[in-house]
């Protein structure tokens, strides 16, 4: 296959395709809308899952796992959130398989092995999770309870695109529960700002915090607090959400406590959680028509080392260099890999290592050995430098942290020159066809007219931010009375 990618410019959707497979991150699996993760995509996701754990038990939360089933009549205990995930469920309905015998060799559901009541492949866990919390939880000693769960869930998708959109994915989510509504709400929105900072902090990419309207809420949640972000091409993408679910699971799953005057009243909730996404976010943020670019923070290996030789001697004496630094990489904390295959040349190296993105590439020849020097290639800027081996740890420790600020820079930089503020409805549709982006406009607050916009333009309100500015006008559609703008953008 080659290693060409399609320009962004030219189909972005198929350079994001291409790019996918041919960093070796993922591919289609034999399951319809399912994918295969391959290891060096699984590295980006540990790398990310192994900061978010750290984050969340800083914030006090302990892990857990419950199971993949969900009753059906648990699923359906909470109305809307049932609802709202119904078109969605994969559904158990027999537990064996017998040999066909009008079919040697084939097998068929056994019609003997029906199950009692039919189980949900979860496509989130707040029904079997609260139905335990409601064993788990007696008095105002045992609050709050903050827990998260690694996991995998089935969400039947019908249009699948790797990372971005698969009938099942892997994701955290959060689910707590507390003595008072303020409490809860602080931990939501506690929670959507660990998001926040890591995306913005780990990932390079800026995100504006809002939250949802009525329609774009989960299903099943008082308040949604949500982080936003805005690829190369225009389109915004959830990067993560964060709910206050109000008392709703509580009372469906009667999870009561003896508070301290020694009344029972019901646990207010919150749940949250990333995905998987958040992989297919950070290549359409930063990436390229060579490649994929990541930022140091999630890099798997964040420094290659390529030996350039043409006798063994030569390796030899490359190999104790390389190893030297690497080792010394290593101690100062550090990833580094020493390329060296003996099945690939130079250029190959170089070309693999770009295209999938390892921030920093060394090259060492026999000039450098007898110079005391290396090559090193930046791959976000594709600019080369020669450094002494007795600066180089120093030199590579600023480089990385210089490339973790400028990606951040560049993205924000992209983002804020496409919040585009509007006054009228031709403008919008304008503004959203040429430029694409965030486009920040007064709605009147109707579902009615957030609805039309929709219907109209593929447009949705992304958020209503936290830091908005209350500023009286007009809505852009329907030219109602609105007190401040919302942004609108077409998503993924």
């Amino acid at each position: 296959m080659s290693k060409k990618l399609t320009s962004r410019t030219e189909d972005y959707s198929k350079w994001y395709n291409e790019l996918v497979v041919k960093a070796d991150l993922a591919e289609n699996s034999a399951v319809r809308g399912c994918m295969v993760i391959k290891p060096y995509g699984y590295a980006i996701w540990e790398k990310m899952q192994a900061e978010l754990d750290r984050m969340f038990k800083e914030t006090g939360h302990q892990n857990a796992y419950f199971p993949l089933f969900v009753p059906k009549s648990l699923f359906e205990a909470e109305e809307k959130n049932a609802e709202g995930f119904a078109k969605e469920c994969a559904i158990v309905t027999h537990y064996r398989l017998q040999n066909d015998p009008d079919k040697p060799g084939k097998l068929r559901v056994d019609p003997e092995a029906k199950l009692e009541e039919e189980l949900i492949v979860r496509p989130t866990s707040e029904a079997i999770i609260w139905s335990t919390f409601r064993g788990w939880i007696q008095s105002y000693r045992d609050l709050p309870l903050l827990i998260n769960q690694w996991a995998n869930v089935v969400r039947w998708e019908m249009r699948t695109r790797l990372f971005l959109r698969t009938s099942e994915f892997l994701w955290q989510e959060g689910h707590t529960a507390h003595e008072t509504k303020a409490e809860a709400v602080e931990e939501a929105k506690l929670m959507n700002n660990v998001y926040a900072t890591f995306v913005e902090n780990f990932m390079a990419i800026p995100v504006i915090q809002g939250v949802k309207t009525e329609s774009e809420r989960f299903a099943g949640a008082v308040e949604t607090y949500c982080i936003e972000a805005l690829m190369q091409d225009g389109k915004a993408l959830q990067a993560g959400t964060s709910h206050f679910l109000g008392q709703n699971f509580a009372k469906a799953f009667d999870v009561k406590f003896a508070n301290k005057e020694g009344n029972q009243d019901y646990v207010w909730a919150t749940s949250w959680g990333v995905s998987t996404r958040l992989v297919g976010a950070l290549i359409m943020t930063h990436s390229d028509d060579n490649g994929l670019v990541l930022p140091p923070s999630l890099a798997p290996n964040q420094v290659v080392i390529v030996p350039i030789y043409k006798s063994e001697e030569d390796f030899d004496a490359i190999s104790k260099i390389a190893n030297n630094i690497s080792e010394n990489l290593k101690a100062k904390g550090v990833s580094v890999k020493y390329d060296n295959r003996t099945t690939f040349r130079p250029g190959a190296k170089f070309a693999q290592h770009e295209l999938q993105g390892v921030p920093l590439r060394i090259a060492i020849g026999p000039k450098d050995m007898e110079n005391g020097t290396v090559e090193i290639a930046r791959r976000d800027t594709l600019t080369k430098e020669i450094v002494s081996l007795e600066n180089l740890i120093s030199t590579i420790q600023v480089l990385l942290k210089d490339m973790q600020k400028k990606l951040f820079d560049k993205a924000l930089n992209f983002r804020e020159s496409h919040i585009t503020e509007v006054d009228n409805f031709e403008e919008f549709k304008t503004i959203l066809d040429s430029k694409g982006g965030f486009i920040s406009a007064h709605w009147d607050g109707t579902n009615e007219t957030e609805a039309k916009i929709k219907e109209l333009t593929k447009a949705t309100i992304r958020c209503i931010p936290l830091e908005v500015r209350q500023e009286e006008g007009k809505c852009v559609y329907s030219g109602k009375p609105s007190k401040n703008r919302v942004l609108f953008a077409k998503a993924y």
